[in-house]
């Protein structure tokens, strides 16, 4: 119902593509764009830990856009095109849907500041198009980190020590789908799967929108 009110809304007030500014389908990422996208081949990018890792697309051009529209603009209408591209591309990999997704989870302070994880978001859309569930509350994050953009990984690695707690009473059982926007050294993929392993879950699948480097 509310995405029919909001398609509704759209077509009042021409909704623009936030890639190319076309009003001609009112939705915030129009085909053209979204079929601009190209998906990294259906393979592991790296293995962590001894956890498969997926990057659904390379960080570059309309996809770099989006997820920096998502993130730190407020274009929260983007989670739905972000979980769609991340969909099609593990529906090539397997058809199983016996996963509970888990968004990297950000500190109080940053989330109360940006007002919302995005993450979170692409998490309950990829849930609705896939029938897998989302757990919020398994991880967390405990530890304000500096933005890990700017450090090369021996610092990404001391930055994120400690960073997450695991509340095992929150565990459901079944597979744990890790899911990031970027995935470039692999360092917050890394702590997770520590944290999580230390406490006993070791089904562990990680999967990012996109990685800076190709195939």
């Amino acid at each position: 119902m509310k995405r029919t009110f909001d398609s509704l809304l759209d077509w009042i007030y021409k909704k623009r593509c936030y890639f190319c500014k076309s009003s001609k389908e009112c939705t915030k990422m129009c085909t053209k764009c979204y079929e601009e996208i190209d998906f990294l081949p259906p393979v592991t990018n790296r293995i962590i830990e001894g956890k498969k890792v997926f990057c659904a697309g390379v960080y570059s051009k309309n996809l770099q856009k989006l997820i920096r529209g998502l993130k730190y603009h407020g274009q929260r209408d983007l989670a739905y095109y972000c979980a769609k591209f991340m969909y099609e591309y593990f529906s090539k990999i397997t058809t199983d849907n016996d996963f509970q997704i888990v968004p990297v989870p950000i500190f109080k302070d940053r989330l109360k500041q940006r007002k919302y994880n995005h993450m979170e978001l692409v998490a309950n859309e990829l849930a609705a198009l896939s029938g897998m569930e989302v757990n919020f509350e398994l991880i967390k994050r405990v530890k304000n980190t500096k933005a890990q953009y700017n450090l090369k990984k021996p610092e990404r690695l001391i930055n994120l020590k400690d960073a997450f707690y695991v509340d095992k009473s929150k565990y459901q059982g079944g597979k744990i789908l890790i899911i990031d926007d970027i995935c470039t050294t692999g360092s917050t993929f890394f702590e997770m799967i520590k944290t999580l392993k230390a406490s006993g879950i070791e089904d562990i699948t990680c999967f990012a929108t996109t990685t800076p480097f190709g195939d």
